[in-house]
């Protein structure tokens, strides 16, 4: 049994599950199987940037490798697995709906793959995009990933790879499109309302991306693609809402699901807010 498992989360651009992906393997900073270093390149994707970023996480010799960004089909991402392909290191590589494109390519490469369908596209529109706005979409599609059971699936989906190369075995690597009824069926939900409170709360987040991908790449006529980000942007908000909406009716009758880890990295499971939890349940 390996001891320490060294991970290297490789950080390109961002998405929604990017910010806080290496606290989500150890929310109470005190797992003692797992050595996580985390590199990134910033706002940037372009070449030089990612390729830069991938030499650094190799340099580190990971035992496991997980790319997190958009923007998979462009150059600088798809250099960086190519790199991290070539140094034979296991990669998982996170993303957002539109690298469904290159799946093939990713497989072919023996890369996994998970990739979020709510993670949608910010309105990255001059007019309208600024710092603040920037952060309330983020803190929106956070809320949403994880309150509809999306990063419980990620987190359980990284834990057996990090369990297979605990016990010293090649893990065999995901193959994941994390969709509406995959995410909510991870969340737990036991009241039926707050289940389809979720299932309302994903479908919003993940439609957000047409009108973001529309207003930014295909629209010229800023009196047209103005209103467009700012409305993907009220419906992420909405979505958030009803996201929260879902925790609270859960939280009403004390039967929240919590699946905090143990120092070994197992996952633990409860209900009521004053049980402790059990160990792999």
């Amino acid at each position: 049994m390996k001891e320490t498992t060294k991970i290297g989360v490789l950080k390109l651009g961002c998405v929604g599950a990017l910010p806080l992906l290496e606290f989500l393997l150890d929310e109470r900073a005190e797992r003692m199987d797992i050595d996580v270093r985390v590199m990134g390149s910033g706002a940037k994707l372009e070449l030089r940037h990612c390729q830069e970023t991938a030499e650094t996480i190799i340099r580190q010799k990971p035992d496991l490798v997980i790319l997190v960004g958009p923007a998979q089909t462009t150059p600088g991402p798809t250099e960086a697995r190519r790199m991290l392909k070539d140094a034979g290191i296991p990669t998982i590589v996170i993303s957002d709906s539109p690298a469904k494109k290159v799946v093939r390519e990713m497989e072919e490469a023996g890369l996994g793959y998970i990739i979020v369908e709510a993670d949608s596209m910010i309105g990255a529109r001059r007019e309208f995009l600024d710092p603040a706005e920037m952060a309330l979409f983020n803190s929106d599609v956070i809320k949403v990933l994880a309150a509809t059971g999306a990063l419980n699936l990620v987190v359980e989906t990284l834990d057996r790879v990090i369990e297979s190369l605990k016990s010293g075995k090649r893990p065999e690597l995901p193959r994941l499109v994390v969709d509406r009824e995959r995410a909510v069926e991870a969340a737990g939900f036991l009241n039926p309302y707050a289940k389809a409170k979720a299932f309302s709360a994903h479908e919003l987040a993940q439609q957000v991306s047409k009108l973001t991908t529309e207003a930014c790449f295909k629209i010229n006529d800023s009196s047209i693609y103005v209103p467009m980000v700012a409305a993907a942007h009220e419906i992420m908000r909405v979505a958030a809402k009803l996201a929260d909406e879902a925790r609270e009716l859960e939280k009403a009758s004390d039967k929240v699901l919590r699946k905090p880890h143990f120092r070994d990295g197992v996952l633990g499971s409860k209900r009521g807010l004053m049980e402790k939890p059990k160990r792999g349940e």
